[in-house]
């Protein structure tokens, strides 16, 4: 073999060293690209499965939520059906007590037995409502105060100066803090 030829084999075994050398760099490549086209894989199907796993417990969140609420307006409306439960057990005896007067009355004739009756059961229905925080307004000779009276007369008086409460119509009433009924009164000029 010549030189010439020897040249070209050389070139020739470099060009097929450099290929080859470029095939192993191809296919080390593809071999990284599907390695990182696995691992993609691998991650978006983790991701998948973190997705159902939240959205499984965004389901039982929300029934366990609209569970709450259901509920929430049952006892609410339980609440407010029995509300006033408490105080119509308190005025039962009271009741009885005022039944027991009229039937006692009916039968013996007796006004002062029906008077004495009406009177006690006064005096309960009061005290009943004193324990639950109902007061009456004070209104005789106080100064006129729209946010309790209710002025429906207006009269002369030389007792009185003016705006002063001289009678009272119909008691007022306030439940702890709040006016229930204003005082129906009349108010000096």
């Amino acid at each position: 073999m010549s030189t010439g030829d020897n040249k070209t084999v050389e070139q020739d075994m470099d060009t097929t060293y450099a290929a080859n050398n470029e095939a192993t760099t191809e296919q080390e490549e593809v071999a990284q690209e599907v390695n990182v086209s696995e691992e993609a894989n691998s991650e978006l199907e983790q991701a998948r499965v973190q997705a159902e796993e939240n959205y499984q417990r965004l389901l039982r969140v929300q029934a366990d939520f609209d569970n709450f609420r259901r509920r929430a307006r049952a006892e609410k409306e339980d609440f407010a059906k029995y509300a006033s439960l408490k105080l119509i057990e308190q005025l039962l005896p009271i009741v009885d007590n005022f039944d027991r007067a009229l039937s006692s009355s009916k039968e013996t004739k007796d006004f002062d037995a029906l008077v004495k009756g009406l009177d006690m059961t006064y005096r309960g229905i009061d005290q009943l409502l004193t324990a639950e925080g109902l007061k009456p307004i004070e209104a005789i000779g106080q100064p006129f105060n729209p946010e309790f009276h209710q002025a429906v007369m207006q009269v002369e008086s030389e007792e009185h100066e003016e705006g002063i409460v001289v009678e009272e119509l119909q008691k007022g009433y306030i439940l702890k803090d709040k006016v229930i009924r204003p005082a129906m009164v009349k108010v000096s000029v």
